[in-house]
C-alpha cells in the first residue's frame, strides 16, 4: 500500500485529497465563527487536534528525539499555531473564497525560503510554474480588486503572513525532520502548542457560549471536523507528502485549494463564469510545471 502511495500517481492523488480537504477548511472556519470568537475557533481547533493526535500517536512520547525538539517546536508554532489564529481572524472580515485564493502564495514562500535558507534546488520550469500559478490566482482576484480598502488589505496581510509560515514549516520538515515518521512529526509538533491552546480556551467564556449560544453545538461540530480532518489527519498526510516529494510539490496543493474555495462559493449560490474557468485552467497549468520532474 505504501509503495502505491509513494509513486507519481499516488503523490498526485494525495495532493488532490489535501486540496479538497483544505479548500473546504475556510467554510468550516466560517461556520465555527457563528458562535465562537476567532481566538476560540483557533484554540479549539488546536486543542482538539492535540487530543486526537496524542491518542493515535501516543507511542511517540516514549522515545522523543531530543535533538529534534527545536525544529519540532518551530513546526508546531509556525506550521499550526500562528496560521490557525491568522486564518481565523482574517475570516472575521474576508470572504472564504478570497482567503482560499490568497493561500496560493504558500508555494512562492516555500520556494524563496527554501532557496535562500535551505539550499533548495529548483529547476527553471518550476519557477515558470509558480509564476503562472500566481498569474492565474491574480486573474481570479480581479473582480474583487475594486472592493479593496485599508481594512481588506490588513486582513489580507494576515493571510499572507500565514502562507509564509506554511512555507517555512514545509522547509523545516524537509530539511531537518526527514528521518522522522510523518505521524511522529505531527504528534510531537502539535504537543508544543495544543495544551496551551486548551488552557486559553477554557479560561475564556467558552463554557458559557456552549451553554447559551443557539449555534454553539453546530459550531463545535464544524470546528471538530476542521481539527481532526483538517489539522490532524491532513497534516500527517501533508508531512508524508513532503518527505516523499519535497516541500515545493506538497505546498502546490494550495493552487488547487483556491479552486475548491471558489467552488464552495458556487455551492453557496454564487455563479461560475468563463472568467473562473480561465483562471482555473491557468492555475492547473502552473501546478503541472511546478511539479514537473526532469
Amino acid at each position: 500500500m505504501l509503495k502505491k502511495i509513494d509513486s507519481p500517481p499516488g503523490h498526485w492523488i494525495l495532493l488532490l485529497i489535501l486540496s479538497l480537504v483544505w479548500g473546504s477548511s475556510f467554510i468550516l472556519m466560517k461556520r465555527g465563527l457563528d458562535a465562537f470568537s476567532f481566538e476560540q475557533v483557533a484554540t479549539l481547533r488546536l486543542f482538539i487536534a492535540f487530543v486526537f493526535l496524542a491518542w493515535i500517536g501516543r507511542k511517540f512520547y516514549r522515545n522523543i528525539p531530543t535533538d529534534k525538539l527545536w525544529p519540532l517546536f518551530l513546526t508546531g508554532l509556525v506550521g499550526s499555531a500562528i496560521p490557525a489564529f491568522l486564518f481565523t481572524k482574517s475570516q472575521t472580515y474576508l470572504d472564504s473564497g478570497l482567503v482560499g485564493i490568497l493561500n496560493v502564495l504558500t508555494p512562492l514562500f516555500t520556494l524563496f525560503i527554501g532557496v535562500f535558507f535551505y539550499n533548495l534546488k529548483v529547476k527553471r520550469t518550476n519557477y515558470v510554474g509558480i509564476a503562472i500559478g500566481v498569474i492565474g490566482t491574480i486573474y481570479l482576484l480581479l473582480p474583487d480588486i475594486q472592493k479593496l480598502n485599508e481594512k481588506t488589505l490588513l486582513y489580507s496581510l494576515m493571510v499572507i503572513v500565514a502562507t509564509a509560515c506554511y512555507g517555512w514549516s514545509a522547509n523545516i520538515i524537509k530539511a531537518q525532520l526527514q528521518n522522522l515518521n510523518a505521524l511522529q512529526i505531527t504528534t510531537l509538533a502539535i504537543t508544543f502548542v495544543g495544551p496551551w491552546a486548551g488552557i486559553y480556551l477554557f479560561s475564556s467564556d467558552f463554557i458559557d457560549v456552549m451553554q447559551n449560544h443557539p449555534k454553539a453545538w453546530a459550531s463545535l461540530g464544524y470546528t471538530a471536523i476542521l481539527a481532526i480532518i483538517g489539522s490532524a489527519l491532513s497534516v500527517i498526510a501533508f508531512n508524508k507528502l513532503i518527505k516523499m516529494t519535497g516541500a515545493l510539490f506538497a505546498t502546490s496543493c494550495t493552487y488547487i485549494i483556491s479552486i475548491v474555495a471558489i467552488l464552495w462559493g458556487v455551492i453557496d449560490n454564487e455563479t461560475i463564469t468563463a472568467h473562473h474557468i480561465s483562471g482555473f485552467s491557468t492555475i492547473i497549468a502552473g501546478v503541472y510545471l511546478v511539479n514537473k520532474r526532469s
